[in-house]
């Protein structure tokens, strides 16, 4: 059975590199955590589009929001999943960029997401402000749920620093590695920005269970007028069996972008079967059903590539 294995792996890898050594244009395409929407969802995309564009291999990896873009933008992916927000940070240099990020261009919006957080169920933890010396797990430095966490503990008046020093600790993992932490007591707190429900979340209600944590709308209004790009988010009481009423939180927009200098008719093609294959992508995630063409520019603060542009022209969404 090993050898047999070692013989299917091993095939695999020369089908791989030979569909990669006769393509004309490998895109690359970082995505999400393993746990999350995006990556299975990128895994679809990606393989629906090396299907039916003539003379293209793909890949998808995982990444993060803020991590995504810095890779599009350096050339070491040509298609991302990202924020609205962050993607506009990125262009600009500000927030968590050094610098600005101006090889990127708008492909697409996709669906919102909103910032979850939950602690155990047998947790003390009541607000953010009990967390100044918990153990957290908000996700990994160059993610956008890190830095809404960053955002919430910057208006509570505490960072990372002060709960290393009061004896907490951040864990900066994925959600696989956050909910495993959780489930052995290593974790008070696991946060992430993504889709509602999300699995990971489901995992912990079954076990140890869990409960969410809300945010004031006091809180909520100062954070999104100081973080430009951010957007009043909501976690439904029907999303999750342990909850008994709506959850306030912050949200965002998901949106994809690409290399500057893919050519246009790449990009176009790129566009067509994005859109042409809705119902197929929805059949993944469920999430999908809340991406609507006639949205698919909203929060676009940075260029729109050419390519995707002729498509949107097309059907009247650019006039």
């Amino acid at each position: 059975m090993k050898n047999i294995s070692k013989v299917i792996l091993v095939a695999s890898s020369i089908i791989a590199t030979s569909t990669m050594a006769n393509a004309d244009q490998f895109l690359r395409m970082v995505s999400g955590p393993a746990g999350g929407s995006w990556y299975p969802l990128g895994a679809k995309i990606m393989q629906t589009m090396q299907a039916q564009i003539k003379g293209t291999a793909t890949s998808n990896t995982s990444g993060g929001g803020i991590s995504n873009v810095l890779s599009v933008n350096g050339g070491d992916a040509e298609i991302g999943w990202s924020y609205a927000h962050t993607i506009a940070n990125g262009y600009a240099g500000k927030g968590k960029f050094k610098k600005p990020t101006k090889d990127i261009r708008y492909f697409a919006t996709l669906y919102p997401a909103t910032f979850q957080v939950a602690v155990r169920a047998d947790s003390k933890i009541k607000t953010f402000e009990d967390m100044k010396d918990a153990n957290i797990s908000p996700g990994k430095p160059k993610w956008t749920g890190t830095a809404f966490c960053e955002s919430i503990f910057k208006e509570y008046g505490f960072d990372f620093n002060t709960i290393k020093k009061n004896g907490g600790v951040v864990h900066s993992v994925g959600y696989t590695e956050s909910v495993a932490l959780m489930k052995d007591g290593q974790a008070d707190v696991f946060m992430a920005a993504t889709s509602v429900p999300q699995a990971s979340f489901i995992e912990l209600e079954n076990s140890p269970g869990i409960r969410f944590i809300a945010l004031p709308k006091n809180r909520i209004d100062n954070i999104v007028k100081n973080n430009p790009g951010y957007i009043y988010g909501n976690i439904p009481a029907s999303a999750y069996k342990s909850l008994d009423k709506d959850v306030p939180s912050l949200g965002i927009v998901t949106s994809m972008i690409v290399h500057k200098d893919l050519s246009d008719e790449m990009v176009y093609k790129m566009t067509k079967v994005f859109w042409d294959n809705h119902g197929t992508f929805a059949e993944v995630k469920s999430i999908w059903n809340k991406v609507k063409f006639a949205d698919a520019l909203n929060g676009a603060a940075v260029p729109i590539h050419p390519g995707a542009a002729k498509y949107y022209k097309e059907k009247g969404l650019i006039k």
